[in-house]
């Protein structure tokens, strides 16, 4: 078992051993469901689903609740630092802090993303007495953000970036503004304005780069304006209420079939499932399937099967191609019983890629959703932060705290090995880009054997259901056999306790 931070202590951790076992975190003293497939059968859950809490639960669940909005009700601040010699990669984008520009850019981007957190004072959860998620629920609401993403891509421009964006806050950028505009010796620093590389830099009046870079921005932010029903609409998909879509109550109602309940852990494997079965359910977002890799293949044909509605279409006429824009998420484990650092620089090149819409999984007993790097840190945004319930059906409610103004790194290091990462392809040419691309990023693996593979042919489809029953399925090849002696052999019966 890894060992605990300080900062992250009160979160139950990774249990590892075959059989079920009691979390030893802090309550809610509930038993989590397999990363793998030995969870309690179906039945068993529906009755428990359908039983009424008694007294006692409902006053141990307000007690729970209380504390929970207590202890993630406030942040200590703490800055982050950035520096600007390296690259910054925030999926698929890279930007050199060394410019006004850039660091106008990075923020427009990293504050653009939805943020979805722990809330309070939502309405009940059905079968339980639940009107909170803090202490329990981080798992869910960095599959949201994940989701989001990849609805986000699907829907707007690629480009876009909020037009209200707030400027970033607890951050650092190292050695940013030279404090004189002359160095020793009365050699003067090229302007931030220069081209990169020249050893005779183009001078060019301020006034002037301050003119380009105000037509810019208005040029996008009327563009990104135009842009804002669509995102206006899609956070009220992700809504604290019974009918939002992608909201934490349907994501525990699918939960159910798979064991789960409110007050339970969801692992990044599980909560991959019920993103797919809530895309398939509803009706709002057309001409999208989420389809999500088994024992780490993506199975194309499978792929095809799913996206593909013109099947019966002649091939005399291949010009024409009905096709569903696709979101893979790929559950997988880098590593033993912490992350293996051969994996770092495949993590790297996948944050690079356009396709790749992030990583869900997080820190020991502290999940995060990652969306990307500078140097050997990740770079995330944390689901733990308790704030009010927001009554999304208002016409113009506030989406201040649906975005993040705080950018958050890690070491790779720390990065807990189970995982799920995203990827979103609009056309099945983007597909197979997709396969190209990212075949190219996993071969930079350190490993004889890649993180997971894209593979002709069909697998058998678990599902949700598979997680939620006894199953022999095929091993994951993460790693090669005998690299690991006593973590390898675990794929069918690893306990996933996560937060």
């Amino acid at each position: 078992m890894n060992s605990v931070s300080p900062s992250a202590a009160q979160y139950a951790g990774i249990v590892m051993q075959g059989e079920q076992v009691e979390s030893r975190g802090q309550p809610p003293l509930e038993r989590q469901g397999s990363f793998g497939f030995r969870t309690p059968q179906v039945s068993d859950a529906s009755r428990e689903a359908a039983r009424e809490p008694d007294e006692m639960d409902k006053v141990k669940a307000k007690l729970i609740s209380a504390w929970n909005n207590v202890k993630y009700g406030w942040t200590i601040k703490t800055k982050t630092s950035f520096n600007k010699i390296s690259p910054v990669t925030v999926l698929g984008h890279s930007y050199l802090l060394n410019s006004e520009d850039e660091v106008d850019r990075f923020c427009r981007d990293f504050v653009s993303r939805i943020w979805l957190t722990y809330r309070k004072e939502f309405p009940l959860l059905e079968g339980s007495t639940w009107t909170t998620d803090c202490g329990w629920g981080c798992m869910l609401r960095s599959g949201q953000m994940l989701l989001a993403q990849g609805l986000m891509v699907h829907l707007m421009p690629r480009d876009w970036a909020w037009p209200d964006a707030q400027q970033l806050t607890d951050v650092d950028f190292e050695v940013f503004r030279p404090r004189s505009p002359v160095r020793a010796g009365g050699v003067p620093i090229p302007s931030f304005g220069s081209l990169r590389g020249s050893s005779t830099p183009e001078k060019i009046p301020a006034s002037s780069q301050a003119s380009r870079l105000c037509q810019r921005k208005q040029t996008e932010s009327a563009k990104d304006r135009r842009a804002e029903p669509i995102h206006s609409k899609l956070i009220t998909w992700f809504g604290d209420q019974p009918p939002a879509p992608f909201g934490v109550h349907q994501l525990v109602e699918i939960g159910k079939s798979s064991g789960k309940k409110a007050g339970d852990w969801y692992g990044p494997s599980i909560v991959a499932h019920i993103l797919r079965k809530a895309v398939a359910e509803t009706s709002v977002v057309q001409n999208l399937a989420v389809y999500v890799a088994q024992d780490c293949t993506v199975y194309k044909e499978d792929v095809v099967h799913l996206c593909d509605l013109s099947p019966g279409r002649s091939p005399a006429d291949p010009s024409y191609q009905a096709w569903k824009s696709l979101i893979i998420l790929v559950p997988v484990r880098l590593g033993g019983e912490a992350l293996n650092p051969s994996y770092i620089d495949c993590v790297k090149n996948i944050l690079k890629l356009d396709c790749c819409i992030g990583i869900i999984g997080g820190k020991p007993k502290h999940s995060l959703y990652f969306i990307g790097f500078q140097d050997e840190q990740l770079l995330y945004l944390d689901p733990h932060f308790c704030q009010p319930v927001v009554d999304v059906a208002q016409a113009d409610f506030s989406l201040e705290s649906f975005h993040c103004s705080s950018p958050k790194k890690m070491p790779f290091s720390r990065m807990d090995p189970s995982c799920t990462i995203g990827f979103y392809a609009k056309s099945k040419k983007d597909f197979e880009s997709l396969c190209s691309d990212v075949s190219r990023a996993l071969s930079s693996s350190k490993e004889k054997y890649p993180i997971f593979t894209f593979v002709e042919g069909q697998g058998q489809d678990y599902g949700l259901q598979g997680h939620s029953s006894n199953h022999s399925g095929p091993s994951a090849h993460i790693l090669p056999p005998g690299t690991l002696s006593r973590s390898n052999n675990r794929s069918s019966s690893e306990e996933f306790v996560f937060l």
